[in-house]
């Protein structure tokens, strides 16, 4: 009794029977006639999960699942596999890539760094026939994400509170506060509380996408759900709704 007592008692012990590490691993799946890479992660879990986003595909299965299972699982779903990487596949990237060549888009359109008659570095608009003048120092991408964030979060700012003010009349609402989120897989938001958020990557987007986010998110002001009675209130602010939440699913 004293030896059980005494092995119930060693922590190191313990956390080592436990503790499992996650594994991961990349394979690749012959779906519909495709090879399908994907990442295979097993862990502790007790069942297979599914993932499909911009990264591709995305297994999560128990530790000691065979691969040939595993497959059997991607074969029974390969036409939803198949069919959600291809919608992935055609959305419209709003990744960006931190450098002085790249076009960062505003509102739809394009912009560059440059720099302003002071020698500052700035924002011009790309569409220019003449090459913005660039920094003569050597400008890492870190400097380049941070000015261009901040660049971005002011213009979100800006337009955000201007379109909230303009659509929120129109639904017979007071202006209600707003914030901006990062948000992976969401535009906007609204809580029980009358506070909306919008993603600050809206501001990359045309303005008519901007105004049905807008729209749909005061729209949770007076209907909290997704009802008949939620899209015809959208429907009073933004009349073109049905058009732009089909465009707004091209991007990723």
């Amino acid at each position: 009794m004293d030896r059980s007592r005494n092995a119930a008692h060693q922590p190191g012990q313990l956390a080592t029977i436990l503790t499992v590490p996650t594994q991961t691993a990349t394979q690749i799946a012959t779906l519909g006639g495709q090879d399908i890479p994907y990442t295979l992660t097993r862990s502790r879990r007790r069942s297979i999960g599914l993932q499909i986003s911009q990264h591709g595909l995305r297994i999560s299965a128990p530790l000691h699942t065979p691969l040939a299972h595993i497959d059997n699982v991607l074969q029974q779903k390969a036409g939803w596999i198949t069919k959600k990487l291809a919608q992935w596949q055609n959305k419209k990237s709003l990744t960006l890539d931190w450098s002085l060549e790249t076009a960062y888009p505003l509102l739809g359109e394009p912009w560059q760094l440059a720099l302003n008659p002071s020698g500052e570095l700035a924002m011009t608009q790309s569409s220019r026939q003449e090459s913005p003048q660039l920094p003569a120092i050597e400008l890492t991408p870190r400097h380049i994400e941070t000015f261009v964030m901040s660049w971005y979060q002011q213009q979100a700012i800006a337009c955000f509170k201007q379109r909230i003010e303009l659509y929120a009349p129109e639904l017979a609402l007071p202006t209600p506060p707003f914030r901006l989120s990062q948000a992976k897989t969401r535009w906007g938001s609204c809580n029980s509380r009358g506070l909306i958020t919008l993603n600050w990557r809206l501001i990359q987007l045309p303005l008519h996408l901007v105004d049905y986010v807008v729209a749909h998110e005061l729209a949770h002001l007076i209907e909290m759900n997704h009802s008949k009675a939620f899209w015809e209130v959208v429907g009073r602010g933004c009349p073109g709704y049905l058009i732009a939440r089909k465009e707004l699913k091209e991007y990723g």
